[in-house]
């Protein structure tokens, strides 16, 4: 049975993972996101998010980061194997609901 949830193991925690040096490295911009897909050597596919002050008060950034998680923990087994992706939220980004960041972040599926 497949697991739902997003463990520990799946997110990119430190410092050093987000910044790490990669020659494989996509980068991709929608109207509110950036992200940025690396290749990595762990066999599983891990996400970290990036979102700034510049994005609104605490409960709206803790927002955008739920929304996030959310996406990736329920498509997780659709994205390519053994990446890590690091989405950042831009500056600006409106209120979103989870139906505008699926439809924006999709086209990272196929």
């Amino acid at each position: 049975m497949k697991s739902f949830s997003l463990t520990k193991d799946e997110r990119i925690l430190k410092r050093t993972d987000f910044i790490r040096k990669s020659f494989k490295v996509k980068k991709r911009t929608f109207p509110h996101f950036s992200v940025i897909i690396k290749p990595n050597s762990l066999g599983r596919t891990r996400l970290g998010l990036a979102v700034g002050k510049n994005t609104g008060k605490a409960v709206q950034r803790n927002r955008i980061k739920r929304l996030l998680r959310e996406f990736f923990r329920r498509s997780k087994d659709k994205f390519p194997p053994s990446r890590d992706i690091i989405i950042v939220v831009l500056k600006g980004s409106d209120p979103l609901t989870y139906r505008q960041v699926f439809e924006e972040l999709t086209p990272l599926l196929v």
